[in-house]
């Protein structure tokens, strides 16, 4: 077992060494500064309900958290289509909400829209529930064509990142990776 965690780590670990950092710590800093001085000025007033999206959110929800220096509650849900791969299939709810939201003003946090149907369907979740009003933040845009919903976008958005597979700032590599504070893309995909 031993020999085998070995091999994980050197096979992740390098991975990591070659891949392309695209966006640096300190970028990551001003976008997730900036949304949350938007997030502020939106919501600072409405005792809002913000939502970490698990596993992803994680990352963004914390550091978001930090910078908004305002009175609101904040929950956990986990709602994912990838389970530890690289491409999406069906959505899979592990965890709902317990902080109820009907008429509530509702943040819900993830690390990014990439095709969208993930938080098209938390978001229409929050609303059929009963929230007066439902938006959403994303460190990351990820720009193609692919959208579940065409035209759809984040209330808040830190960065539109290129068509690539990403992994830091919450979003993983084959669920490693998560911790780190830039974005990286492995080469090849």
């Amino acid at each position: 077992m031993k020999e085998e965690k070995q091999v994980e780590i050197q096979r992740i670990n390098q991975v990591l060494q070659e891949a392309d950092c695209l966006i640096a710590e300190a970028q990551i800093s001003e976008a997730l500064d900036r949304m949350a001085a938007e997030i502020t000025t939106c919501l600072q007033d409405r005792l809002p309900v913000v939502y970490c999206v698990m596993n992803g959110g994680l990352f963004v929800t914390a550091e978001l958290l930090r910078r908004m220096r305002f009175p609101l509650e904040v929950d956990y849900l986990h709602a994912t289509r990838y389970r530890r791969e690289t491409s999406g299939g069906e959505l899979h709810w592990r965890v709902e909400p317990e902080i109820d939201m009907k008429g509530r003003s509702v943040l819900v946090v993830d690390d990014i829209l990439d095709e969208g149907a993930t938080l098209a369907a938390i978001l229409e979740h929050c609303r059929q529930q009963g929230a007066s009003e439902v938006r959403c933040a994303v460190l990351v845009d990820k720009q193609h064509n692919r959208k579940a919903v065409p035209g759809f976008v984040a209330d808040f958005t830190g960065l539109q990142i290129e068509d690539r597979y990403l992994f830091g700032c919450g979003m993983d590599y084959q669920g490693y990776l998560r911790n780190l504070p830039a974005i990286y893309a492995p080469r090849g995909l």
